[in-house]
């Protein structure tokens, strides 16, 4: 199966699942906000559209377009995707949203899956929430994706720890559910081959874990000593760091699994270092 697929904020998701489908001969299209990505984008093989509120696509942007998929976050006004260019997505066959766990809001540690009841505790998740409820009501053949914390090539805790920018802050019994942006490529390729309009992913490897272990692990991969633990109620954070900690869940994923056939190539945070050590730190 090939066809075209039109990234709407063509990030390091967007990157990484466009550089699986260009290799089976797919047509890949991405919006940027910059004009220098552009140019990247078009050097790398992607057709490039410059698009934000202000700025709406040209007609020829959704020309032979089969399939799309959005990471632009909603703003105040709602999800400028469908605000600008629903009509246009109303003939393709696929679309993906990219977007947060964290519209679950806090379960004290608890499991959640995807039947559990939305319940945002910070802004930007209910406009997230917001944002779900829009593309499910749109008409359109939307499938939602409820991402854990992204890691991978050039972002994660090896990275961190040697540009000296890690810490561990310990908070008691604080877990955060990750995924490797491969395993998101792969449930997005697999939602591709099998479609259900209205469908509703999580997006995250087997194992929630406390944030310093993740670190202290990297540590004894690279050799080095892990910086030293600091306590989340004394420790100096900015407020989009600290708002991070409000909400503590443990995030199922077996759904991608059984309905998609997805099998996590890093089922924990162990597999995903390890394998990213080989490449970044030769």
């Amino acid at each position: 199966m090939t066809g075209t697929l039109l990234c709407f904020g063509y990030g390091y998701t967007a990157t990484t699942l466009a550089r699986r489908l260009l290799a089976r001969g797919w047509t890949v299209r991405g919006t940027t906000r910059s004009a220098d990505k552009a140019a990247v984008m078009r050097a790398a093989g992607i057709e490039p559209f410059l698009f934000d509120r202000d700025r709406p696509l040209p007609r020829e942007a959704f020309d032979s377009t089969s399939h799309a998929l959005t990471s632009i976050a909603p703003d105040e006004t709602g999800d400028p995707v469908l605000d600008l260019h629903a009509a246009e997505l109303g003939g393709i066959g696929w679309c993906g949203y990219l977007g947060t766990t964290a519209v679950y809001g806090n379960h004290d540690g608890g499991w959640v899956d995807e039947t559990t009841p939305l319940q945002p505790s910070i802004a930007r998740a209910d406009r997230r929430a917001r944002a779900e409820a829009a593309w499910q009501a749109s008409g359109l053949p939307a499938h939602i994706f409820r991402l854990a914390g992204i890691y991978g090539p050039g972002r994660n805790a090896l990275v961190n720890l040697r540009r000296g920018t890690a810490r561990r802050i310990v908070k008691p019994g604080q877990v955060f559910s990750r995924t490797h942006v491969e395993d998101i490529s792969a449930t997005l390729e697999a939602s591709i081959e099998r479609p259900r309009p209205g469908a509703i992913y999580n997006v995250c490897d087997d194992e929630p874990s406390p944030p310093q272990d993740v670190i202290a692990f990297a540590a004894e991969l690279l050799g080095i000593e892990p910086p030293p633990e600091l306590p989340y109620d004394t420790a100096e954070l900015p407020p989009l760091a600290r708002s991070f900690y409000r909400d503590n869940r443990r995030v199922r994923n077996e759904l991608i699994k059984r309905e998609l056939g997805v099998r996590l190539a890093y089922p924990t945070y162990r597999e995903g270092l390890r394998a990213l050590l080989r490449v970044e730190c030769p």
